[in-house]
């Protein structure tokens, strides 16, 4: 492992990194969801694809990367951009999974692969809506300490700054982002995902006209079942034999 200080607006960002396949020439380069590290990242593609460069990072304020601004997902697609350029990492290919994958999108490689990804939002449950009417009247009253009591479980152990990102990241729609995409794009999504449903990576697959989609058995992390990872392997693999 290795990391790299990566500084944007002001802010000095230390990110943690693992390089496998040194001496390949196509790199790939993951980026793992919300409230993960690239240990998820590993779990799929560690020990895969040996004829590509792997290059695993945690993101800022995930796994051991620091973080300690309020951020957007744009910020950091700006952050990976800086870092793919301090490291010398092309944009060959690059895979993300769930807010990963809208960083991905962002950063526009020769070749997307998307992993149940986040960007479509979709009307929230009579549950949702009511906690959140109920945490905007805590605010009003002044009482916002209690934010955790309503907070998504994607925010538990989190610092304050990194919920207020959270917050920035998870209504962003990325409607337009994806029907605007025009690069190649592969996604992967779980038939049983119930933190972005299935119906999100249908519509993804609608936005993005140069797309192919497969729908597979399990859950949001349905990428790390072995049956999946050599179906995603063996994909990747015949997509980019046109590419590189």
């Amino acid at each position: 492992m290795a990391s790299r200080d990566i500084v944007y607006n002001g802010n000095t960002f230390s990110i943690n990194y693992e390089i496998e396949n040194k001496k390949a020439k196509v790199d790939i380069l993951h980026l793992h969801g919300w409230g993960s590290s690239k240990e998820v990242s590993k779990a799929c593609f560690g020990g895969t694809l040996s004829e590509f460069r792997h290059i695993f990072i945690d993101m800022p304020g995930f796994g051991k990367s620091s973080n300690n601004a309020v951020l957007t997902t744009l910020d950091y697609a700006k952050i990976i951009e800086l870092f793919i350029k301090e490291v010398r990492i092309k944009k060959d290919i690059i895979t993300g999974h769930s807010f990963g994958g809208k960083v991905a999108t962002l950063l526009n490689p020769k070749l997307l692969v998307l992993l149940s990804s986040a960007g479509i939002v979709l009307e929230k449950s009579l549950k949702v809506r009511i906690k959140i009417k109920l945490f905007k009247l805590l605010k009003f009253l002044k009482l916002g300490g209690f934010y955790k009591l309503f907070a998504s479980k994607d925010v538990d152990n989190m610092s304050r700054n990194m919920y207020e990102t959270f917050k920035n990241i998870v209504d962003e729609k990325f409607d337009d982002v994806f029907s605007s995409y025009r690069s190649k794009t592969v996604i992967f999504w779980g038939k049983s995902d119930t933190a972005t449903p299935l119906k999100s990576g249908e519509l993804i697959h609608s936005y993005i006209k140069n797309s192919s989609f497969y729908p597979l058995e399990g859950d949001h992390y349905f990428f790390t079942k072995p049956k999946n990872k050599k179906f995603i392997e063996e994909t990747i693999r015949r997509q980019t034999n046109e590419l590189f």
